[in-house]
């Protein structure tokens, strides 16, 4: 992959190429299809990495209010790993919740997943919570994290 990345909004069509990523990173707690379409169906803001063939990366926010936004999903294609691109799609989301005007934006992240919690920790993220067996099948909690505007 030494394509050069663009990230463009995530459209209907990238959801087949998405899924064989969320089962590789994911497994069994993998997104499905229609998990996707209906974060688009509902108007959250998505994006898409793509180099001149395929989708590498992906992220989503929601944007409950004013005062709150939910970063929903950040994954990169493990051959597209360790080259900033999951930087450049957290960016992305926050310039998006900072142009919305949200105040906080929340994201949880599994609690032995140190290295995306030193990413989020970089960006001023700050754990504010768990959630007990979040993650299912695998009961796995999750760290809550919270950045202010």
């Amino acid at each position: 992959m030494g394509e050069p990345i663009s990230v463009e909004r995530f459209r209907w069509w990238h959801i087949d190429e998405v899924l064989p990523i969320e089962e590789d990173l994911f497994g069994p707690e993998k997104w499905s299809a229609a998990m996707f379409w209906n974060e688009l169906a509902t108007g959250q803001f998505y994006l898409a990495a793509l180099d001149d063939t395929a989708v590498v990366g992906y992220a989503g926010l929601s944007v409950v209010d004013s005062d709150e936004s939910w970063v929903q999903n950040i994954a990169v294609r493990r051959d597209a790993q360790r080259r900033g691109l999951g930087r450049v799609l957290l960016e992305a989301l926050l310039a998006e919740a900072t142009r919305r005007g949200t105040r906080k934006t929340l994201l949880e992240v599994a609690v032995d997943n140190a290295p995306a919690q030193r990413l989020y920790a970089s960006y001023d993220f700050e754990p504010v919570g768990i959630r007990r067996g979040y993650y299912q099948p695998s009961n796995t909690d999750a760290l809550v994290m919270m950045r202010n505007a």
